[in-house]
């Protein structure tokens, strides 16, 4: 794999989730660890003390050795070696487990010398939930007389509550985990569309690019012919040929710049020139390319605007706001260019009185392939790809622009440009 700049990012950031993730299930193993020592200690010190207490009762000295042995982590049996009674043993279980604060589920049972058999107790609930018993979990000692088995059926249930915020914490971050690395591959296969999608265009539009050349050439060429001058219905035929792709090629040249702009290879030449001039050489183009009457004002106290920009490409988006102003306009056109320099930033107002925009579909205007929802969508054409190029340019140079409805008819652009 290629680590470019994404990649590596995308990799340190697994690599960071994957060790906040291995760091936490170590900590949950050292506190499942602790609980499972505190646990043993609770209950070896509870049942010392009944096994002390059983002694006391009898006025007996209690053995010196320790009489409890862990069996496993939930069974232990414990040699009181003197005569005790079940139901103090019981009582005394209780109140030692209560003492330690041991609120756990236990059963135990008793050695019979009688019968030579483990005597089931009696199953001790710390809730009210039915449980069922298990008489022949208890196995008899051969070496031992006097004692009694104890089993906590609950304990490894009490271990996991008991870190139930450890449980929580793990789980949420296996979650982060996972939707990270479920949005990266999301996010590497959109790419990868991405760049197909760019390349099938680049190449599509550059296959296009020489045949519409050449149809160019040719029709200019039949255009200056004698013949054709002199044949009217010819020279319309040729003119709309013409016409019709010099329009094709301008949408090949849109579709090619959107292209190169989300591909992230656009490489903005900026440089200080008079804004002014942009405006104005943007202006002439509009009037060309249209010969019905279009009126374009140009308000400006100044006739200096210096600023640092592409200005190929400011060229384009102020032609692109006034050509979709004419576009998008049921009357004769009238447009409107308010500059104004506020000192910290200079901002460019572009008003038409055209349809105007549905308030709805504001929001939506500059994404792309958007076109609003009008009869004159039809009559227009297009890809509505001008105004996402606008926002585009815009945002690359760190532009701020806003589309808003006027109170009459058309709408208002404005193109805030800061100065530094």
């Amino acid at each position: 794999m290629k680590f470019n700049k994404l990649n590596t990012i995308i990799f340190i950031g697994l690599l960071a989730i994957v060790g906040v993730l291995f760091m936490q299930l170590l900590t949950l193993t050292q506190a499942y660890a602790f609980e499972k020592k505190e646990f043993s200690e609770k209950i070896h010190f509870a049942l010392q003390d009944v096994v002390s207490k059983i002694h006391k009762d009898n006025n007996t000295e209690s053995p010196i050795d320790s009489q409890i042995k862990k069996v496993t982590d939930d069974y232990y049996v414990v040699n009181v070696d003197d005569v005790f009674d079940a139901s103090v043993l019981e009582y005394y279980l209780k109140t030692e487990f209560q003492k330690v604060k041991l609120n756990i589920d236990f059963e135990y049972a008793i050695y019979n010398c009688g019968s030579d058999e483990m005597m089931y107790g009696d199953y001790i609930s710390s809730s009210d939930k039915k449980v069922s018993k298990c008489e022949k979990c208890f196995t008899k000692k051969p070496d031992l007389v006097y004692y009694f088995a104890i089993r906590f059926p609950q304990l490894k249930y009490n271990y996991i509550t008991s870190l139930q915020q450890y449980w929580i914490y793990t789980g949420v971050l296996a979650l982060v985990l996972v939707i990270y690395v479920y949005s990266v591959l999301l996010l590497l296969k959109q790419k990868k569309y991405t760049e197909l999608q760019t390349d099938f265009i680049n190449n599509m539009t550059h296959e296009f690019k020489t045949p519409i050349s050449s149809i160019l050439i040719a029709s200019n060429y039949a255009n200056k012919q004698q013949e054709i001058i002199n044949n009217p219905k010819l020279s319309k035929y040729v003119q709309i040929i013409i016409e019709q792709s010099n329009k094709l090629n301008q949408h090949i040249e849109k579709i090619l710049n959107i292209a190169k702009s989300d591909s992230n290879s656009m490489v903005l030449e900026k440089s200080k020139f008079n804004l002014m001039d942009s405006v104005l050489l943007a202006k002439e183009s509009i009037l060309l390319k249209y010969e019905d009457a279009v009126s374009i004002e140009i308000n400006s106290e100044n006739k200096e605007y210096q600023i640092v920009a592409d200005e190929f490409h400011f060229s384009n988006v102020i032609y692109n706001i006034i050509d979709n102003a004419i576009k998008y306009n049921d009357s004769n056109p009238e447009i409107k260019i308010n500059i104004d320099d506020s000192g910290k930033e200079i901002k460019l107002e572009i008003i038409d009185n055209g349809i105007g925009i549905e308030p709805s579909e504001l929001n939506t205007i500059f994404d792309k392939f958007y076109r609003i929802s009008t009869a004159k969508r039809n009559e227009v054409g297009g890809f509505g790809l001008g105004l996402f190029y606008v926002k585009r340019i815009c945002t690359l140079h760190q532009w701020k622009i806003t589309i808003k409805n006027n109170q009459d008819s058309g709408v208002t652009v404005t193109v805030v440009i800061p100065k530094k």
